[in-house]
This record gives C-alpha cells, structure tokens and sequence, in this order.
C-alpha cells in the first residue's frame, strides 16, 4: 500500500486527488461539528500535512498537483464578484464608508506587522514576507517580492491569516457586540482574505459580498502602500 502511494505521488494528479480529498472530508466534518475550530479549510490543511509526514512524502511531490489548485485562485477570487453585483445596492449607498474602512484596516495590518516584528527583532526578510499576509494569495506574493519579501513565507502567511480569520473572527465579532452585517463583511475580507470571505458567506449574502469587495479593494490598497509605508518603516 505505502508503495503505491509513493508511486502515485510521483504524479501530477497526486496533490489535487489529496487536497480535493481532504477538503471533501473537511467539509463532511464541518457539517457534523459546525464549530470554527473545525473550518474545512483548517481540517483539510491539518489531513495533508499528517498525510505527507506519515507516508514520508516530499512537498515537491505534493506541489506537482497543489499548483493545479494554487493556478485556479485567481479566477476563484474574481466569481466573488457575484455576491458583490447581488448587494450592489449596499456599495453604492455606502461606497466612502467601505472604502475608509478597508483603507484604515489594510494600513493598520502593514503597520502594526511592521512594528512587531521590530518589537520581536525578526529578520528584515522576514518581516517584508509577512506585510501582505491580509490579502488574497496571488496579489500577496507579488507585493512581497516587489518589496523583497520571500513569497514562500509569504504564501503560508496568507493562509495561515485566512484560516485564523475564518476560526476566530465570528467569535470576535460576537465578543465586541458588532451585529452590522456590512462591518461584519468588512472584518472578515479585509482580515482574512478569501478564506475568511467563505465564513462570511455562511453568516449571510450581505456578509460575503461586503467581504468578497473587501479582497479586492483591500488587495489594490495594499499593492500600492505597502511599498510606501516600507520606505518609511524600514
């Protein structure tokens, strides 16, 4: 068994048969335990990993077929345009509201990134790499290496930020009493990205078309000050 394993691992197909495997297990769990801690994402992540350690396989292997996945992330992102034109009513009569918030949410993640990882005397490298943890991975990891980050980090950056989002965020936003389903939306694409604008999703259509227009204004946002704010920082 482990040696066919191994041999299938050495083939393309092998990393999108596990993580399409994984997130269907994901998701069969979440629906039995519909608790954040158990978030698909997170679950499917955790399976992968135990998965790869077990039969001792190499993360070159895996990547062979995760890029099929890591290649459909753009076009994933762009169909949360649907829930946006849905709510487009919301936008229009609250467009500078939106744009303020995300504005502020996104300058306030580069900063405060910045200033903790100085506080922790992290690497420079390092720290580049994580600044544009809160956006969508394709825009993140293009940001990075344009301000010398290493996109490798910052890639799992991403997704480790998206899934505490999608874990913690409905928890924090019961917690500070914020009942508003546009603020909600906000929160959560802004914080976490696509992962988090899933979770909004499941709150209510509001949620997650606030939140899918928050990855992408967030994205652009972040595109154009993180190179700004790393001159000034740094």
């Amino acid at each position: 068994m482990a040696d066919l394993i191994q041999t299938f691992s050495e083939t393309p197909m092998f990393g999108l048969v596990l993580t399409l495997t994984a997130y269907a297990v994901g998701q069969k769990i979440y629906i039995k335990l519909p608790v954040s801690f158990f978030h698909p994402v997170l679950t499917a992540s955790a399976l992968i990993i135990l998965f790869l350690f077990f039969f001792d396989i190499s993360l070159d292997d895996y990547q062979n077929g995760g890029r099929m996945i890591s290649f459909m992330l753009g076009p994933a992102t762009v169909s949360l345009a649907l829930p946006l034109y849905k709510k487009i009513d919301i936008l229009k009569s609250h467009f500078l509201i939106i744009l303020t918030a995300i504005t502020v949410g996104t300058i306030t993640s580069i900063i405060s990134v910045t200033l903790i990882s100085k506080t922790l005397n992290l690497p420079s490298e390092l720290t580049l790499s994580l600044i544009p943890k809160s956006v969508t991975t394709p825009i993140a990891v293009e940001t990075a290496e344009k301000i010398g980050g290493l996109p490798s980090i910052t890639a799992l950056s991403v997704i480790f930020t998206g899934i505490t989002g999608a874990v913690t965020g409905p928890a924090l936003l019961k917690l500070f009493r914020i009942k508003s389903p546009t603020a909600k939306g906000l929160a959560l694409g802004t914080a976490s990205h696509a992962i988090g604008t899933s979770r909004a999703l499941e709150l209510g259509q509001t949620e997650g078309a606030i939140s899918s227009l928050s990855i992408g204004l967030a994205g652009i946002i972040t595109a154009i000050a993180a190179p700004i704010l790393v001159r000034i920082l740094f």
